[in-house]
């Protein structure tokens, strides 16, 4: 531990701030994604033509389609994509419009490769989850039990902010997870889309990030620190904010970074139509 404030110890779960590891246990199971489909995998999609092309792709690879994900019917997660496919005719959510669904996708992948079944994959019992659930204890260092349902329906784990930098310092650093800090980093926007918070660092630094429902982000920089921030009150852009603080207080922005980040670490705030103010960060980090 190199510095730490607020509860590190208290237990959240980490939601979609796993997927870079759950990626890495299917591509590990022989899913052979490509570098742009792993990166798909390991981010939380905004619906856009790009990302759903690339989901499909992951399907088919494996002889599969969207019949077989089990992720729930949604529309694209963000807006713009929303109303380009209301434009097109779209009269109903699909589940390859779930955030998810390029997670999914790679469970999928993997089931084919090891001739696990499909229709139970998203089940706690499953050899897929339980190689899931074990390598994130191991990398964490942490008993993740027990396991949870995730809003996607697959099984989702414990941790706390110690556990998960340990988790990211780990991307950062470990060659076994060389392959999927590079695909992140290289391919930011289909983590989550421009504007995103954990899409912005990604761009802004030698870092890649992942965000989780529920107000938390993790940040790898490579070789370096890894980074965990949550939002006790559930609020994502409040942990990017204590996230992009932190970054700066370890001394890993440059000022070009500074000025890319600003929107992310300093939102605005609205009124009335126009900006009355903006979020200012008081995280203080302190040596343990």
């Amino acid at each position: 531990m190199v510095a730490a404030a607020g509860d590190i110890d208290q237990p959240f779960f980490i939601r979609s701030s796993a997927k870079p590891f759950q990626a890495t246990v299917s591509q590990e199971a022989g899913a052979g994604l490509t570098p742009l489909e792993l990166a798909v995998a390991c981010g939380s999609h905004r619906g856009f033509a790009a990302h759903i092309a690339l989901v499909t792709s992951v399907l088919a690879g494996g002889g599969l389609d969207e019949s077989a994900l089990q992720c729930p019917h949604d529309w694209p997660l963000a807006p713009e994509a929303q109303r380009i496919v209301v434009r097109a005719g779209a009269s109903a959510p699909r589940r390859i419009w779930h955030n998810c669904s390029g997670k999914h996708a790679g469970f999928l992948r993997a089931c084919v490769a090891q001739g696990w079944p499909f229709d139970t994959y998203r089940s706690p019992d499953h050899p897929l989850q339980q190689r899931v659930v074990s390598f994130l204890a191991e990398i964490g260092e942490y008993d993740v039990q027990p396991v949870g349902v995730d809003g996607c329906g697959a099984p989702v784990v414990r941790t706390t902010v110690r556990a998960m930098a340990l988790m990211y310092a780990r991307l950062a650093s470990e060659s076994r997870l060389a392959d999927v800090f590079e695909t992140m980093h290289r391919y930011p926007s289909l983590i989550g889309a421009n504007g995103a918070g954990d899409t912005e660092i990604a761009i802004a630094t030698n870092a890649v990030a992942k965000g989780g429902a529920a107000g938390c982000v993790g940040v790898a920089i490579e070789g370096r620190f890894g980074i965990a921030a949550k939002s006790w009150d559930g609020i994502g852009s409040i942990a990017n904010i204590a996230a992009v603080s932190a970054l700066g207080q370890l001394g890993v922005l440059t000022p070009t970074a500074v000025s890319a980040l600003e929107p992310i670490v300093r939102p605005r705030v609205l009124g009335g139509g126009g900006q009355v103010g903006s979020f200012e960060s008081r995280l203080r980090l302190e040596a343990p």
